[in-house]
């Protein structure tokens, strides 16, 4: 899953959530010098990618793209179902999402020292475009695919597949739903798990 699925899915706990975004930056056992709960969002995060990318109904939407993306299929559909959870944000949420993206932007904010060096260096325009609210839009998932697409100069054509959304819309959107419910029922057994109140 992408930024905003990750966070949504760390619960109401303000450490997990940044520990969770962040955790893509931090390797190995480094993640061992962070706060106990940044710790435990790290955890958090391996779990929900490890579950996600073992999924069959993730795999399903990733064998749709594969043929075109190969292994940046995976990455793709990620990007793809944060757009349907920022796009259907009201049947998760009673904030709005504009309000929840600024609020979490203000949490890393408070808690800047702990970033890593890569998310101080991502962050200002992340917030000045705000990413996470852009998922809503197909404009938006053009942009993120865009910028992704030339981290592997220009390899992978990932800016191309909003193509493929457009074309199986539907399909996605209701692989979405079910993948989400079950990954939802997950993370929460793992908050439960790792003790996080």
């Amino acid at each position: 899953m992408n930024f905003l699925a990750h966070i949504y899915l760390s619960g109401n706990n303000d450490q997990v959530k940044i520990g969770n975004f962040m955790a893509d930056s931090i390797k190995g056992k480094k993640y061992l010098k962070y706060p106990e709960k940044i710790q435990k969002g790290i955890i958090l995060h391996r779990a929900i990618d490890y579950y996600t990318d073992t999924h069959p109904v993730f795999m399903e939407s990733m064998q749709r793209l594969f043929p075109v993306y190969g292994h940046y299929s995976g990455i793709i559909v990620d990007i793809f179902y944060d757009h349907f959870l920022a796009a259907d944000w009201d049947s998760y949420s009673n904030v709005p999402l504009k309000k929840y993206t600024l609020e979490f932007y203000q949490l890393l904010h408070e808690h800047y020292e702990v970033l890593p060096v890569k998310v101080k260096n991502f962050l200002p325009y992340m917030e000045r475009d705000n990413w996470l609210l852009s998922y809503a839009e197909i404009e938006g998932i053009r942009q993120v695919l865009s910028g992704l697409n030339k981290r592997t100069g220009g390899k992978s054509n990932m800016h191309l597949a909003v193509k493929e959304l457009q074309e199986h819309y539907s399909e996605f959107r209701k692989e979405f739903k079910k993948f989400f419910a079950d990954l939802m029922n997950f993370s929460e057994e793992k908050l439960n798990e790792l003790e996080v109140k």
